[in-house]
């Protein structure tokens, strides 16, 4: 007689009646309810570290529209002056060397 090498895989291959199926089908669904408890546990973890991430990137991005918001108003106030001339700086050349004068003034 041929035995058919196939017929021994599968899940009725292993299956034996004992007085311990019943507790290894306890234990079976015991450990997956503790290890969809511990993924959902972990997934609520993971939510929040990007909520805050997201929070933190968010707080940083308004920063920094303030700051190039006031540099932009700051450089717009040096541009609006009453006198274009008070932009220039004079030079004379004194002997071999120039020598300037308006550096002095505040606000440079």
């Amino acid at each position: 007689m041929v035995q058919d090498p196939v017929a021994s895989l599968g899940f009725g291959a292993r299956r034996r009646t004992s007085w311990t199926a019943p507790f290894t089908a306890l234990a079976g669904m015991i450990a997956t309810v503790v290890a969809l408890a511990i993924g959902a546990v972990l997934a609520v973890f993971t939510a929040i570290a990007v909520a805050v991430f997201a929070l933190c990137a968010g707080v940083v991005v308004f920063f920094a529209g303030f700051a190039l918001r006031a540099r932009r108003q700051a450089v717009g106030r040096n541009r609006r002056a009453d006198d274009p001339a008070e932009d220039v700086i004079e030079a004379r050349k004194v002997g071999d060397t120039w020598v300037t004068y308006g550096w002095e003034r505040t606000g440079r």
